[in-house]
């Protein structure tokens, strides 16, 4: 396992050259956190235009979330088709709100302001629908925790970097992968990181075919640093 100093130290230079390259790109996310928990679900499995237009065409048909609690989950089914999944989506919106209300007396997540991050998180992950990845992104984008959600695009990237040394380094993320890369990662770094990591993800570090050649953290990645580079790009570089 790297020592603490170690990656402390390569996670401030490449936070450094990913804030440079994206300049902490928020995604579109939302300052109000009930917003914010069902843009995510939106999101789900699906491309930034899907779902940007899933959770407009949901906000514009609901413009208040107690109408879901009325509402059949045919009805709200059809205002998130644009992102596909949407019965699912739909049933688990619909059973939010009720926990919600049950909860609060009405569908808001204000009262999460007040608790402590274990709490909130706590919280969340007990509402339908919601694991870490969700509940962390509610928290660091619209509640400003400290905390860091791990998405595909996360996970793939730390990979490569040689982060997870916990013989977790596989395709799926589990929940204790999750907690270890929140731990291993400066509070301070966890927003900028994660929203650069998304951006770079999407348009550098890809799944397949990655664009090292391009990569601005090459230096640091144990799968960058074993790409051999053509020769004609190593002679410009």
């Amino acid at each position: 396992m790297k020592t603490k100093q170690t990656f402390a130290t390569n996670s401030y230079e490449i936070a450094r050259s990913l804030t440079r390259q994206y300049n902490n790109f928020a995604h579109y996310n939302k300052r109000n956190p009930l917003d914010e928990l069902f843009f995510i679900l939106c999101s789900v499995k699906r491309n930034e235009k899907v779902y940007l237009e899933a959770f407009r065409s949901l906000r514009q048909n609901f413009p208040r979330y107690e109408l879901f609690a009325t509402a059949s989950v045919h009805k709200l089914s059809k205002a998130v088709s644009w992102g596909g999944l949407q019965n699912r989506k739909a049933a688990t919106a619909k059973e939010i709100v009720k926990r919600l209300i049950e909860s609060f007396g009405r569908p808001t997540l204000a009262p999460l302001g007040r608790m402590s991050d274990k709490e909130c998180e706590d919280f969340l992950t007990n509402l339908p629908g919601v694991g870490k990845k969700v509940a962390r992104c509610v928290m660091l984008y619209s509640l400003g925790r400290q905390v860091f959600p791990v998405d595909s695009h996360c996970w793939r990237i730390a990979n490569r970097l040689g982060w997870n040394d916990i013989g977790c380094s596989g395709s799926r993320v589990s929940e204790t992968a999750m907690d270890y890369l929140q731990h291993i990662i400066p509070p301070v770094l966890r927003f900028s990181l994660h929203v650069n990591m998304v951006s770079h993800g999407r348009k550098i570090c890809l799944a397949r075919s990655p664009k090292c050649c391009e990569c601005v953290i090459v230096s640091f990645c144990r799968y960058g640093t074993a790409v051999e580079i053509p020769p004609m790009l190593g002679a410009l570089s």
